[in-house]
């Protein structure tokens, strides 16, 4: 599959919200739920609701599980590439800059085409 346009901020904005676009997506909750569950993990964390250390344990909390991309030295392996290497499952994909995009069956889901972008690690629900 491919890309599919998502963008659920109610304001239509696609800037600085990304892991919170993301994670409504994974999680199949609003932008507005999920951006309070992130605000409050933020306040507890002591940091921003897009930072990679409060959106990391509210996924942890929801049952997800961190893995590392490994390097196989053949280049850059992008968010298209890991798309279409996972056809069925739920995966947050992480990039550095941190721009964070869902993955679900096979399709990659973002407010821009991130296709080309290179994840480092990704979350996923563990069976």
């Amino acid at each position: 599959m491919s890309y599919a346009y998502y963008n659920p901020n109610p304001c239509g904005r696609s800037v600085s919200d990304c892991a919170v676009r993301a994670l409504s997506k994974a999680l199949g909750q609003s932008w507005e739920e999920t951006y309070t569950g992130l605000a409050l993990e933020g306040f507890i964390q002591g940091d921003l609701p897009n930072a990679d250390n409060v959106w990391g344990p509210y996924l942890r909390k929801h049952g997800f599980v961190r893995h590392l991309i490994p390097d196989d030295g053949l280049g850059a392996y992008t968010v298209a590439d890991f798309a279409r290497e996972n056809p069925h499952g739920i995966f947050i994909l992480s990039m550095p800059g941190h721009h964070v995009v869902t993955v679900v069956d096979g399709q990659y889901f973002d407010s821009w085409n991130s296709g080309n972008a290179v994840p480092s690690y990704y979350w996923t629900k563990e069976r």
